[in-house]
């Protein structure tokens, strides 16, 4: 007689059949509902914490690489008679263009950097005063493609580009001139005196990220230079390149073309700056994924209680299976297929429900804002305006493979007991 295959057609039928159970018998079925839902539920917290994971630092990458320098050039200065360290770039355009020459390197552009007060009317905040030129800030991402900016950066040289959270503490709209105070101004024989100068608002920009709407104002270069008493120099060099998450391979190149150009110079890439961040974010997303995966053992454990009541309910129909030819593999098949099923249609459910949370996050976020009241996302602490989701295949897969993984091998121990069990000691009182 010739062995039936593992897994044959009837070995489907059985699990079936079990999976069915009658209405007297409803604990099982009860126990399987338990299973499935919890599986479900487990899948759909992985998925979606996956994707606001994957969103939250495409987000936060995203928004910081589009209004700002994906590596800085900048001058490790010399100590002056003083005791001061002068870090002057005197032949930043030649650096500039040293850097553009670079293989990788999409961008450059020479920047002043200040802090100020800025007031309108009976307002007053502190800003970042950027000074850039009209050609560069048009190339700038983040400031130039914005979508929510209003106004006509072709004025630039006529007067400032302003954040959208500056212009909403300032109430200051298109048109307005605005002060800005500076401490470090005129020096004069009795000390130096501050620097008020008024320049109207020609644009208003969001770049997506709170901190930088909230602080930064953009200065034509050579305005700058005057503002801030730095004629004939720059405080560094601004330097895009075409694939950011790359970026440690480029600073030995830009290293070396500012070498050729002047000594002591110093490359800080935006991993530097935004590191600790970054690695936070790391170290959190390996923490959530333990987390996670444990819940989605402990709904896997679900189907094991499932598969033990299953087996002590069909402790007779074992025996008569045994008695009649089947072998230990095919009865352990069986209930490994009843345990496996649970767990695949689980994880589909997961995945269905993960992903559609991924892709409808933003209604979803709103009516949890309006039951609640509003106020739930702070972009001050956040820096960010909303919760971001990005469905990745990988995440996706991911969670897929640690669901159905601990969904086979938790089954397996039940469908072994199931399989060893003594036909006579099963039918002994029947």
């Amino acid at each position: 007689m010739a062995t039936p295959l593992p897994f044959s057609r009837f070995e489907w039928l059985i699990a079936w059949r079990y999976l069915r159970a009658r209405r007297a018998e409803g604990g099982v079925s009860v126990m399987t509902w338990i299973s499935l839902i919890g599986i479900a539920l487990a899948v759909f917290a992985l998925i979606a914490t996956l994707a606001v994971r994957t969103g939250f630092r495409s987000e936060f990458v995203g928004t910081v690489l589009g209004a700002n320098a994906h590596v800085t050039l900048y001058s490790h200065g010399t100590v002056t008679e003083q005791g001061q360290i002068d870090r002057k770039l005197t032949e930043y355009d030649a650096l500039a263009e040293a850097a553009a020459a670079v293989p990788g390197v999409i961008r450059t552009a020479p920047l002043i950097k200040g802090q100020v007060m800025a007031s309108l009317r009976q307002r007053s905040a502190g800003v970042e005063v950027f000074g850039i030129s009209a050609a560069n800030i048009a190339t700038l991402p983040g400031i130039a493609q914005s979508e929510a900016a209003i106004g006509d950066l072709s004025r630039f040289d006529e007067g400032v580009a302003l954040g959208s959270g500056v212009a909403r503490e300032l109430g200051v709209s298109v048109g307005d001139r605005i002060k800005l105070i500076s401490p470090n101004g005129v020096k004069t024989a009795f000390g130096t005196s501050p620097r008020v100068n008024a320049y109207e608002v020609v644009y208003i920009f969001t770049a997506g990220r709170y901190d930088i709407d909230r602080t930064r104002l953009y200065m034509p270069f050579a305005e700058a230079q005057s503002y801030f008493n730095r004629e004939g120099y720059a405080d560094e060099i601004e330097v895009m390149v075409e694939d950011p998450e790359t970026v440690d391979r480029m600073v030995l190149p830009l290293l070396q073309a500012g070498d050729e150009v002047a000594s002591g110079i110093g490359v800080w890439t935006w991993r530097d700056a935004s590191g600790g961040f970054l690695r936070a974010l790391e170290v959190e997303d390996n923490v959530m994924f333990i987390i996670l995966s444990i819940l989605v053992l402990i709904a896997t454990m679900n189907i094991v209680s499932g598969l033990i009541m299953l087996v002590k309910n069909k402790g007779r129909d074992i025996g008569i299976l045994r008695t009649i030819g089947l072998s230990e593999g095919s009865v352990m098949r069986v209930f490994f297929l009843c345990g496996a099923c649970t767990g695949v249609v689980g994880t589909l459910l997961g995945v269905i429900l993960g992903c559609l949370f991924a892709i409808y996050i933003d209604p979803i976020f709103s009516f949890v804002n309006y039951v609640m009241g509003g106020g739930v996302w702070d972009p001050a602490i956040r820096g960010i305006y909303a919760l971001p989701a990005e469905l990745r295949l990988a995440d996706v897969l991911s969670a897929v493979a640690l669901s159905l993984t601990l969904s086979f091998v938790i089954t397996i121990f039940p469908a072994r007991r199931a399989a060893r069990m003594n036909p006579v000691e099963a039918l002994r009182y029947e």
